[in-house]
């Protein structure tokens, strides 16, 4: 039996400006097993939400293809879309402006059940709702309160329902956290996987926190101006870490101890190269500290050097 939830082949996602065009995701490739967790990590700007857009179609794919259950998203028409929908949903970034704060939390909850039609009366919509509020943790007293009335983690609680509702196979969480303070980011991470489970859901995890993309990802890929450049098991990247890129990352994480006060850091130099119309060659290439003639002449493609483990480097 094939458990594989999605299959993105060579995703591209261009957009125009005034100089040229913009490689916002260029030329990306994975797979996703049911109950499995990707998580996307780098740099702002590097593509990560327009890649996790880009797959749920709310961005029109420039090339490439989109397999969802074995069936081309790229090609599908937009009755067939709305059809889709329901089972790939979102999870925003910023909870204080992905909600309508003139909407009660019990409407925002109910919103996408209607637009879906899934109810056929309201008892069942209430019923639905009660039991999704008691699920992500909010109180049924606070079903009339506005979100300006709630904290970030309850703000955050309302949009995993509103996603959650729906009940999806396949969701992208995009930096669903980092707007949190750190004590409530360990709840909402922790509500996230007990929900994966509980549910059997499928992730696509962003996020440019190293220490959460660790905590909740099976599996983790490294993405910089648009190309991904290290694929590998999750305790594979922090044990083992082969792009130079990766282990810059992995140097600048905060340890908590005296001893790491005295240890030499990587530090990055050079300036980060334009994603508009970008020369070929390693894009990571400008502060890349192993820099050889090689890595300019052409795009590096992605290789396997050990069971599961891609790279995108010459070395």
């Amino acid at each position: 039996m094939n458990d594989e939830v999605l299959r993105v082949n060579h995703l591209k996602k261009y957009f125009k400006t005034g100089r040229g065009l913009l490689h916002a995701v260029d030329d990306v490739s994975f797979s996703i097993q049911r109950g499995e967790t990707i998580g996307v990590v780098g740099e702002s700007g590097c593509g990560k939400s327009t890649l996790g857009r880009t797959v749920l179609r709310l961005n029109e794919p420039t090339d490439g293809e989109i397999l969802f259950h074995g069936e081309d998203l790229v090609s599908a028409p937009k009755n067939r879309m709305k059809e889709i929908r329901p089972k790939m949903q979102m999870i925003f970034q910023d909870p204080y402006s992905s909600l309508n704060g003139r909407m009660t939390v019990r409407q925002l909850i109910a919103e996408p059940l209607i637009v879906n039609r899934v109810c056929r009366s309201r008892a069942e919509m209430d019923e639905r709702i009660d039991r999704m509020m008691e699920t992500v943790g909010l109180a049924s007293r606070l079903d009339m309160t506005y979100p300006h009335e709630l904290d970030g983690g309850r703000r955050q609680r309302i949009g995993i329902a509103r996603t959650l509702v729906l009940e999806p196979e396949f969701v992208v969480c995009d930096e669903p956290v980092s707007a949190l303070d750190v004590s409530i980011q360990a709840q909402i991470l922790n509500l996230l996987m007990d929900l994966q489970e509980e549910m059997g859901l499928t992730y696509l995890f962003i996020t440019h926190d190293l220490s959460v993309v660790r905590h909740i990802s099976n599996r983790i890929m490294v993405m910089y101006l648009g190309k991904c450049v290290e694929m590998a098991d999750s305790k594979e990247i922090f044990i083992s870490p082969l792009h130079p890129y990766t282990r810059a990352l992995l140097a600048a994480i905060p340890i908590p101890s005296i001893e790491s006060l005295h240890k030499r850091r990587e530090l990055l130099q050079g300036e980060v190269t334009s994603p508009i119309d970008p020369k070929p060659g390693c894009r990571f290439a400008a502060r890349c500290p192993h820099v050889r003639p090689d890595c300019l002449r052409e795009d590096i493609p992605m290789k396997e050097v050990s069971p599961g483990h891609f790279v995108a480097c010459i070395l």
